[in-house]
């Protein structure tokens, strides 16, 4: 049982909130104004929906990566995240996949939950790389499907502009997987066309894709005129805070991710993003010729950050949790109300972590 002030489906409740096998029993309490006390404040877990690594290590290493890097994210209040693959020849795709669904049968204790890939390329604009590496290709139907069968992928980020994907996004679509827009050369038409087809989210918004120009919309255009949902990295790096006021005003379920990398939760210094060698310095992540490859961005930071912009606590943690759990059709995590999974957060009056528990086991730990 926990006391303080619950971020409720239906309000802040000032009170008591009960979990029993990992499952959320009762939540009991008064409507109350969090800012009007110091009890501490308690929200759903994050969920982070675009993670390439932490604590070191990164996602393409395999198993044992996954174990370091879910234990790292969870210090920050991350309870369930998206394995990110990154750009890579088909071999090691597989192979990596195959380590993440071994993962998935055993996974590491007092870490976030894994809830399964998101498959970030091959299937990218090579003109639009970011900090992928240069493996891009068109995708076909039975590459996808087979690569499906190696591990659970929920979200596919592919260029909608490439030949054969229009037929792709909607042959993943009926799969029930995720189709979001990124690293794309595409047109703002080429944008909407994709949404008709079944995609339904845009990867890192405004970064790696066609910008907003008032006589070409871009892929940027697109997202913000006609999107429901979209990724955006609050890093206060990878976008202005003007631009993340302009999406947050356009794109009602907006969602924060850290596209983090195995820099994240450690010293300045060099670290893996795929095959690629990267460096942490001052607070970013950069290839050799200064492209930004990833973050090291923090859930807890990320919600901090959203609260700078002028979002309120329950507007930020709903970005954080709420947003990306019903981008997943999972309505079990995201929410405290009877039922769910007892995943959860606590915080300071100053928005600094106290404690994290995923399906009520404490898992903070030393930071």
């Amino acid at each position: 049982m926990l006391y303080g002030n619950i971020l409720t489906p239906h309000g802040w409740r000032l009170g008591e909130l009960h979990w029993a096998a990992g499952r959320i029993t009762r939540v009991a309490g008064e409507a109350v104004d969090p800012e009007a006390n110091d009890h501490p404040r308690i929200l759903p877990g994050f969920i982070d929906l675009h993670v390439h690594g932490g604590g070191g290590a990164d996602v393409m290493e395999g198993r044992e990566a996954l174990v370091t890097l879910a234990r790292t994210h969870v210090r920050f209040g991350t309870t369930r995240l998206l394995a990110t693959t990154m750009t890579a020849p088909d071999a090691e795709i597989r192979r990596t996949l195959g380590e993440i669904d071994a993962y998935l049968r055993d996974p590491a204790a007092e870490a976030a939950g894994v809830l399964g890939v998101h498959l970030e390329g091959p299937y990218i604009n090579p003109g639009k790389l970011g900090a992928q590496p240069a493996h891009a290709r068109a995708g076909v139907i039975e590459e996808l499907d087979a690569l499906c069968a190696l591990a659970p992928i929920r979200v596919v980020t592919l260029a909608p502009e490439l030949s054969g994907h229009p037929a792709l996004i909607r042959h993943l679509s009926a799969r029930g997987i995720r189709v979001q827009l990124g690293h794309s050369l595409g047109s703002y038409e080429e944008g909407v066309e994709a949404l008709s087809h079944g995609a339904c989210g845009f990867t890192h918004l405004f970064n790696a894709m066609t910008g907003l120009h008032h006589r070409k919309p871009g892929m940027v255009g697109a997202a913000l005129a006609h999107a429901d949902y979209a990724e955006l990295i609050p890093d206060l790096l990878h976008v202005h805070p003007g631009a993340i006021r302009t999406a947050l005003r356009c794109i009602p379920r907006l969602y924060a991710v850290t596209d983090s990398t195995a820099a994240a939760g450690m010293p300045d210094g060099d670290y893996r993003l795929g095959e690629q060698t990267v460096t942490k310095c001052l607070g970013g992540v950069r290839l050799a010729d200064g492209t930004l490859a990833g973050s090291t961005l923090t859930m807890d930071q990320a919600l901090r950050n959203l609260v700078t912009l002028g979002l309120s606590l329950a507007e930020a943690s709903d970005r954080l949790s709420r947003f990306p759990a019903e981008f997943l059709g999972l309505p079990e995590l995201g929410r405290l109300a009877e039922g769910a999974l007892a995943d959860l957060v606590v915080l300071d009056s100053r928005l600094h972590l106290q404690a994290v528990f995923v399906e009520g086991r404490p898992t903070l730990g030393d930071r």
